[in-house]
């Protein structure tokens, strides 16, 4: 957002945490110990952790001719990592989610660049990028259209543009369009030329004992608008970056496991969580993020009126009940699932960083719980990270029936999650 500074170089993920903090403070909104005490003893952490730690869902299942290819396409789908708003709409269009969707188009769009249909993900490529290709390659035509009545002939209607699948649509081109003009205005051939030279300038950082994941954000940051994600709340900046650091931890995910990987790896580890609407939705449903006496300035106590029911709270700490995998498909392909509130910016600002400041909370926590008493041994606890517990909520709330009628958030015409 062009009316908000950027944080100082060399501070942009410090800048993450001090904002997130600050905003969460002034908001008031509680994150009390025992409520993350809680959380980490449950069964519904303590038996799925380990599975689904690392499910950040950006596993691509495409053969790519080169590194430089598969780099490119990984930075793409970071960088389209949002439509979390349109959660509902596009599961009534397409019977999947919002970043299933994202995923979907895609792979869709590299195939049939692949085939000679020219390169949608070429910096070139993305500055032409149509909504009409968009929508055809999401395989959602049928779904951009609405009905008003025609302005002269009573009972008659007429279609046209419009509703929110195209508003999606939309926020796709215009994100490829202003990326690729970025890309073309500084000399780079596709987005993953840019990255990886952001990742060589890192690792000199690195070398020179400085922090190579600071550098490289910083330098996605300042160069993409649309990993320019930050907004200001009670008249301050409050910087979330999800998808810059997402597209760190991506490749550290891909690439870190070789012994000589073919690129610059960066540390991620440390790095603050990549706050959605996913993570702080379900962190006020697992009773960490307490609205209850949050700012009312703001409408944050009535956004989840069922959170903190005790009843409620139990079943969902609890394990999880027994669902054959045949039975789960199915629910997960006919269910639609309920709209959730829909937040202005500065809600949706607030309440994603809480959830980075939880997080930050419930790692810190984990390595100073006590598990002497515990049933089963869970000294792993003390050795989580931010972006394994990122994962663990992420995954977890697609992994259960139970979670995934979970009220979810949104916030519509963003490109930033």
């Amino acid at each position: 957002m062009s009316n908000v500074p950027l944080p100082p170089p060399g501070q942009y993920i410090k800048a993450v945490r001090e904002t997130s903090r600050a905003v969460r403070t002034k908001a008031n909104i509680s994150i009390a110990p025992e409520s993350i005490k809680r959380l980490l003893l449950s069964p519904a952490f303590t038996s799925t952790f380990e599975r689904l730690r690392v499910a950040h869902g950006m596993s691509m299942p495409l053969n790519f001719p080169s590194v430089a290819s598969e780099l490119n396409v990984l930075s793409v789908l970071s960088l389209l990592n949002f439509a979390s708003g349109y959660r509902v709409p596009l599961h009534q269009a397409t019977g999947r989610g919002a970043f299933d969707n994202i995923r979907a188009f895609v792979f869709s769009a590299y195939i049939s660049s692949s085939t000679g249909a020219g390169d949608y993900f070429s910096a070139r490529g993305m500055q032409n990028m149509t909504e009409t290709t968009v929508a055809d390659l999401m395989n959602v035509t049928d779904a951009i259209h609405v009905e008003r009545p025609h302005e002269k002939i009573p009972g008659l209607t007429v279609g046209e543009l419009g509703g929110p699948v195209w508003e999606v649509v939309q926020l796709i081109a215009k994100t490829l369009k202003e990326t690729g003009d970025a890309l073309v205005a500084s000399g780079y051939p596709d987005l993953g030329n840019f990255v990886l030279e952001a990742l060589k300038e890192g690792e000199k950082a690195k070398k020179a004992g400085g922090d190579e994941a600071e550098v490289t954000v910083e330098r996605l940051i300042r160069g993409i608008p649309a990993f320019q994600d930050m907004a200001l709340v009670y008249g301050e900046a409050v910087y979330c970056f999800k998808k810059a650091l997402l597209t760190l931890h991506a490749v550290a995910l891909r690439f870190g496991n070789s012994d000589s990987p073919p690129i610059p790896v960066p540390r991620t580890s440390h790095l603050p969580i990549f706050s959605d609407n996913v993570i702080p939705s379900l962190l006020v449903h697992l009773g960490i993020i307490d609205l209850s006496n949050a700012d009312a300035s703001l409408g944050l106590p009535q956004l989840f009126p069922d959170a903190h029911n005790p009843e409620i709270l139990h079943r969902l700490l609890d394990a999880a009940e027994p669902t054959t995998p045949s039975a789960d498909r199915k629910t997960k392909n006919k269910e639609v699932p309920k709209e959730g509130p829909l937040l202005t910016v500065e809600q949706a600002y607030v309440l994603r960083a809480a959830a980075i400041d939880a997080c930050e909370l419930i790692v810190e926590a984990a390595k100073e719980l006590d598990t002497s008493d515990a049933r089963k041994d869970l000294a792993w606890l003390k050795d989580i990270t931010l972006p394994e517990l990122d994962a663990w909520i992420w995954a977890v709330a697609k992994d259960r029936p139970d979670y995934r009628k979970l009220e979810r958030f949104a916030l519509r015409n963003t490109a930033y999650f």
